[in-house]
């Protein structure tokens, strides 16, 4: 079968199509026939590397859409042929918190893709917990997208800042699949959204898609400042950050006394400095937020096809051009997930 694998870190260019040996499954285990798969900035951190060990040649990719087409022994709840959508995380499958499905608190969390090969494959091989049935208005490019993005921005909304109707979220860095994923499950929430970006036309393009304010941060530097302003100076409910060190100050300006701040990546750097006082005297709340738990997925699954939610994609592209695609995300030129076509 066909496979991206990576034999070694570095740029765009390691990234290969390569054939490799049809994977069987194992106890628990099931093998997805893929149609599509998704990138995600993650996939861009596992090719540079310095996060964890990875045995080469490793197979890439966390998300994917496909049909089951082997059931290993002792693997429950999942058929040959049926549709699914592959849910990265998985933990050690013993502890309280895998029992409970929060598998991201789990001391032995991982990522398909990362801590175990990968789904950008002709055939993949996942544990049957980590498939969930594909949202039936979907095709598979579509579906595939689900995975990282819209699991984490669920989660990240309404499990950790409890997001709640007429509120007022600021996302950051529109253009991503977390932030986009954010934008839709806001407006399908009945909350407003207020997005930044570097680029006029991602913020138009955001407009389109509901966005209720827009502010260029380059033109704009006083973020925080620019959304007072559109909340009557009272301030977002909630700041959605998906960048880190670069927006970190503005979170804590851009919020209301008692406001929330949620944050999930740091694509601008993992150290940042905290006024203390703002903390305290504001009564904020800081979240951190991983990934998803089994019920978020689902709970993101049934959100998706009850509000007839279509993943908002920048491009599609077949395995062999991967490395370009890889090239597009690392400069940030998309607008929506890139879709790869596997079979």
């Amino acid at each position: 079968m066909k496979a991206a694998v990576i034999r070694g870190h570095g740029g765009p260019e390691v990234v290969r199509v390569e054939g490799l040996p049809e994977p069987q499954p194992g106890r628990g285990e099931v093998v997805v026939a893929v149609r599509a798969g998704a990138l995600n900035h993650l996939d861009i951190w596992v090719r540079k590397g310095g996060r964890t060990e990875l045995e080469f040649p490793h197979v890439i990719g966390s998300d994917a859409a496909g049909v089951v087409a082997a059931v290993g022994e002792g693997a429950e709840g999942v058929e040959v042929g049926q549709e699914v959508v592959v849910v990265a995380g998985f933990g050690c499958g013993a502890c309280e918190f895998c029992a409970r499905g929060e598998v991201s608190l789990c001391a032995e969390f991982g990522i398909i893709g990362l801590s175990r090969p990968g789904v950008f494959a002709e055939r993949a091989v996942v544990p049957a917990g980590n498939v969930a049935p594909k949202p039936a208005g979907l095709d598979f490019g579509q579906a595939a997208c689900l995975g990282v993005a819209y699991g984490t921005a669920w989660r990240m909304l309404f499990t950790r800042a409890a997001l709640r109707p007429g509120e007022t979220v600021l996302i950051h860095g529109i253009g991503g699949g977390v932030a986009l994923a954010a934008l839709q499950f806001v407006k399908a929430a009945g909350a407003r959204a207020i997005v930044t970006s570097s680029s006029d036309e991602k913020l138009e393009k955001a407009r389109h898609l509901g966005a209720d304010g827009a502010i260029n941060y380059h033109s704009t530097p006083d973020v925080a400042a620019a959304a007072r302003e559109m909340t009557d100076g009272r301030g977002a409910d909630v700041a959605f950050d998906s960048v880190g060190a670069a927006t970190w100050p503005a979170d804590f300006a851009a919020v209301h006394k008692g406001g929330r701040i949620v944050l999930c990546g740091v694509t601008t750097g993992a150290e940042a400095q905290v006024n203390l006082q703002a903390l305290y005297w504001n009564q904020l709340t800081v979240l951190g937020s991983t990934f998803a738990s089994k019920d978020d997925f689902l709970g993101m699954l049934r959100t998706v096809e009850a509000a007839g939610m279509e993943p908002v994609i920048d491009s599609t592209v077949p395995l062999e051009e991967l490395a370009d695609a890889h090239r597009r995300m690392e400069t940030g030129e998309q607008f929506g997930n890139i879709v790869v076509t596997i079979a």
